[in-house]
């Protein structure tokens, strides 16, 4: 681009080396001299563009060499900021050149100069002609220039088009002679409300039809397509996007008879519901309803179809079979899922982007058998485990399809901590992925551990220690619990003995303290003692009962604890859990009696008890034990301190 205010002078070797451009803009509007060739040495040129009011267009001469100078057959002229109210003059050279498409951007054209330029462009070989931004001045009479001949113009375009005198201005039926040639027409932004059905009469080899941005309604479209009634018969493309249209039941009818139509563009106006049945031509392959204001789809849209737009509706879902269609695009709706697959067989490219889907699946775009290209990104993503790993794969070079609108337009909506993070980037551990194995293998560890820990706790027996240390602190506390005790005592000493030694305490023990004997003190001191009372677990223990509690209640009930100790003694468990608890016994608030009594039936050193018998090794350093004698003359001694032993707490209650 070059030119502007400062350019008054242009010369032959100012642009010297200059070539080959895809595109040159001049604005030449002061421009005063110009030497001819100066632009001719610019070639190729892919397109021209040429701004040229003010003084510049009085010299005719002046612009006729400049215009020369850029025009080529196969090169595109546009023409910026005329007022053509006066001769065309320096555009001859142009239509000299065989230019074969033109187009004029804000212009002003009168009646005058458009019959000038008719005459003009008579019998040339331009094929476009293109008009932006174009102001009418006069009445439309152009039929002076009706004998000059334009059949090779095959496209026309006007867009942005002001008439001054709308009132005024006349109809196009004497343009018959420039109307019946072109295929292509578009009539865009230019507020027309209706183009009459004897004008479309006119147009004998449309093939392009494009009024979009206008103010067609339902009743100026019947007019316009003539209700139906066979013309534009070789019509294949219509365009009547962004207009007042409101009824789509309407509009399938009316192009119905439109036997070749195959591209129908009815986007942007104002059709809120689907009616359950419609007619459309047979051919008809596109279809574009897009920017709408549709809450549901039926059974009116054609199965003939294969391009289908639908986006930026209020759908909620598509359920309809279309076995032809090639192309769906429902971005911007209000779609939850994806679209059955098996619904479209023939389905190649889906784009369902900015709708509020949650995630989808391998699964689903398995079900869409000829699937290769996917737009799904700006969605509500739930960024979940199979979400994430089959979206990270597909992304990587997945063969199942391809998300053509890049890894960053998948963001993640939920959970919280990952809202605003593209999933490509996500990563998840194994505890959110695989939660039910790894609650499942928890569960399992802890179970295993529960049980193990269980087996070793009962092996230690320390549920008995437990309960024994409750039983303990309930003592210890309450001494309502420990009246309880006294009036529950039935026993003046529970036995704790190895079962090894049974013998001994069978055979020796229990008669000497259980059966009635002579008083071996002085007769002056009283009557006869009773016998002793003594429980032994083999006799007394209640069957049925955890050995545990019949441990503990006998203790409970008995005055004293006589432990026989030896060897066998020290290697029985159930004789140390006796130990433990009585132990607990000695120092429930009775520090100074002698609650346990310790018989050894054999030499026992401190070092011969195992570590275990901890308890054990602190009653013999703190409680007097009696040695079962090895001469038979002893023996007497020996039960006479048992006796007494067991007999001092009784003496005691009874002088209280």
């Amino acid at each position: 681009m070059f030119g502007g205010p400062a350019l008054e002078e242009l010369k032959r070797g100012d642009l010297s080396g200059v070539s080959q451009l895809e595109e040159l803009t001049l604005q030449a509007n002061n421009l005063r001299r110009y030497e001819s060739g100066a632009l001719a040495d610019v070639w190729p040129l892919g397109r021209v563009t040429l701004s040229l009011h003010g003084p510049f267009l009085t010299n005719e001469a002046l612009a006729s060499d400049v215009i020369g100078d850029v025009s080529y057959p196969e090169t595109p002229i546009i023409l910026k900021d005329l007022h053509l109210n006066h001769s065309i003059q320096p555009f001859k050279e142009m239509v000299r050149r065989r230019v074969r498409k033109i187009t004029f951007c804000n212009i002003s054209l009168t009646d005058n100069a458009m019959v000038d330029f008719l005459e003009t462009v008579d019998g040339e070989p331009i094929t476009s002609l293109f008009m932006d931004g174009i102001t009418l001045i006069g009445e439309g009479r152009w039929e002076k220039a009706r004998w000059s001949d334009h059949k090779n113009i095959d496209e026309f375009f006007v867009q942005n088009v002001v008439v001054l005198n709308v009132y005024q201005f006349t109809s196009f039926l004497p343009l018959g002679f420039l109307l019946k040639y072109p295929r292509k027409v578009s009539v865009i932004n230019s507020q027309m409300f209706v183009m009459p059905c004897a004008t479309s009469y006119l147009l004998l080899n449309l093939q392009y039809l494009d009024l979009s941005d206008n103010l067609l309604t339902e009743l100026t479209l019947t007019e316009t397509l003539c209700n139906g009634k066979g013309t534009l018969k070789d019509l294949r493309v219509l365009n009547v996007s962004g207009n007042a249209l409101k009824s789509l039941s309407t509009v399938s009818r009316l192009v119905t008879k439109l036997s070749k139509l195959t591209h129908l563009d009815v986007s942007r106006n104002g059709f809120s519901s689907m009616p359950g049945v419609c007619s459309w031509p047979s051919t008809l392959r596109y279809l574009n309803i897009s920017r709408a204001k549709l809450s549901t789809i039926s059974a009116c849209l054609p199965t003939t179809l294969e391009v289908l737009d639908l986006s930026n509706n209020d759908l909620k879902a598509f359920m309809l079979i279309l076995p032809f269609l090639r192309e769906l695009h429902l971005s911007g709706n209000k779609l939850l899922r994806l679209p059955p697959g098996w619904m479209f067989p023939n389905l190649q490219t889906l784009t369902i982007q900015s709708n509020t889907l949650s995630m989808f699946s391998l699964p689903d775009l398995q079900s869409y058998r000829r699937l290769q290209d996917l737009r799904a990104g700006q969605n509500k993503f739930i960024c979940s485990c199979d979400f994430v790993y089959f979206l990270q794969s597909a992304i990587k070079g997945g063969e199942d399809a391809h998300l053509s609108d890049g890894k960053d337009a998948y963001i993640c909506d939920s959970p919280l901590y990952l809202q605003g993070e593209p999933a490509w980037r996500v990563r998840l551990s194994v505890v959110v992925c695989r939660r039910v194995l790894f609650v499942s293998v928890s569960c399992v560890v802890a179970l295993i551990i529960a049980v193990l820990v269980c087996v070793l706790l009962w092996r230690l027996h320390a549920f008995w220690y437990l309960r024994m240390t409750w039983a303990w602190l309930k003592a210890k506390r309450s001494s309502r619990l420990r009246r309880r005790r006294e009036q529950l005592i039935t026993y003046d000493a529970f036995v704790s003995y190895s079962e090894r030694d049974a013998s001994w305490v069978e055979n020796f023990l229990v008669p000497e303290l259980e059966e009635p004997r002579e008083n071996d003190e002085d007769p002056r001191n009283g009557p006869t003692p009773r016998p002793l009372t003594l429980c032994l677990h083999k006799r007394d223990f209640l069957p049925g009962h955890w050995i545990v509690d019949n441990i503990m209640n006998a203790i409970e009930c008995s005055r004293r604890t006589v432990f026989v100790l030896s060897e066998n003694f020290v290697q029985s468990d159930w004789c140390r859990y006796e130990l433990d608890f009585s132990h607990f016994q000695l120092f429930d608030g009775k520090a100074g009696s002698d609650a346990a009594i310790l018989i050894l039936l054999e030499p026992l050193s401190k070092d011969d008890i195992p570590k275990r018998f901890c308890k054990l090794r602190k009653l013999m350093n703190s409680t007097t034990y009696l040695e079962w004698p090895r001469e038979e003359e002893r023996s007497a001694e020996f039960w006479k301190k048992v006796r007494n032993a067991l007999r001092n707490e009784e003496e005691e209650q009874k002088e209280d």
